[in-house]
């Protein structure tokens, strides 16, 4: 394994990494931090993000090249603000970039921008996705060619508000005993640009096979999609938010249901834990952040990366953050 885990990029704040390997070269497509002045809250008021960069690299250890702005709040004509968590996919020669935005009336929508080139520039579409709503879209190719996202966030993420993909009025989390709120999955057109069928609840379950409760903040899904095979199976990982794990749960197909594994990452410095993994070279790689170069500020990330091992049972062997719970 590597050494340690490798910091990326020291010229700007960046975080929550979606690693792909596009023509044989590692992208990263992370959000960008910045010093914006608004007290830390819940709500991430004070993650205030206002555009993108793409990360490229050739090997994992070798030099990381900033391509630039890929994509500008201003150029977005629906945004209002903060740019959070972002995705990239390829299809028929076409790079495309989702992101999360509030729109002008403080309502997070996805949106996707198009590209000849992974690293952009990307041209937004005009509107958002037609029935999309929270944050952190991740977007998965399947075997069979067909595009998935998944997406979701509570608190800030806005998820709490919504049952059945309609807007509740005074959303708030389920009771203790009650189910967890789920991420959702949603199968993508043909064209990439919408939703070809009503997203559905992303369920994990427990040892026993029930799905996992509200009150159980060590495994719930909170945040932070991501997908990805291994031998055959389906990954599942994500972020507990306000215990700060990475955790994961594996499933036979790309809706579920999928079963309870174990923690991919302990907590970082930092409040948010926020990850992708891809194999690279013959290898596995976890992508994620934490706040120690900017001095435990929670809203001032940096990227970094280390090496991802799996058991003879297909576990993945767990990484410790550095940081406490």
């Amino acid at each position: 394994m590597m050494k340690k885990p490798r910091y990326l990029v020291d010229h700007m704040y960046t975080a929550d990494p979606a690693a792909h390997v596009f023509n044989g070269r590692l992208y990263i497509y992370p959000s960008h931090d910045i010093e914006s002045g608004i007290p830390e809250n819940d709500l991430g008021d004070h993650f205030d993000m206002r555009d993108y960069h793409v990360l490229s690299m050739d090997a994992i250890d070798g030099d990381v090249i900033d391509h630039g702005v890929a994509l500008d709040i201003k150029d977005v004509p629906w945004a209002g603000r903060q740019m959070w968590d972002t995705d990239a996919a390829y299809k028929d020669g076409k790079y495309y970039l989702y992101f999360p935005v509030k729109d002008k009336t403080d309502i997070f929508r996805i949106g996707v921008a198009i590209s000849d080139r992974p690293e952009g520039p990307f041209i937004p579409e005009p509107a958002p996705i037609i029935g999309s709503y929270s944050i952190d879209p991740a977007v998965f190719m399947d075997h069979d060619n067909s595009y998935y996202m998944y997406f979701g966030g509570l608190w800030g993420g806005q998820l709490q508000r919504y049952r059945n993909n309609r807007a509740i009025e005074c959303g708030a989390e389920p009771g203790d005993r009650e189910a967890a709120l789920c991420a959702k999955v949603v199968l993508m057109n043909d064209n990439m640009l919408g939703f070809a069928e009503e997203p559905r609840d992303l369920v994990i379950l427990d040892e026993k096979g029930d799905p996992l409760l509200a009150s159980d903040h060590d495994r719930r899904f909170f945040e932070a999609s991501w997908m990805h095979v291994y031998n055959g199976k389906y990954y599942f990982s994500y972020s507990t938010g306000n215990t700060h794990y990475l955790c994961y749960a594996t499933g036979d197909n790309p809706y579920g249901p999928f079963h309870y594994q174990g923690v991919i990452l302990t907590p970082v410095v930092g409040w948010t834990t926020h990850h992708s993994i891809v194999e690279f070279k013959g290898k596995w790689y976890l992508f994620h952040h934490d706040s120690v170069p900017s001095g435990g500020r929670t809203w001032l990330r940096s990227l970094k990366v280390t090496e991802l091992e799996y058991d003879e049972q297909g576990k993945i062997i767990t990484l410790e953050g550095g940081g406490s719970t």
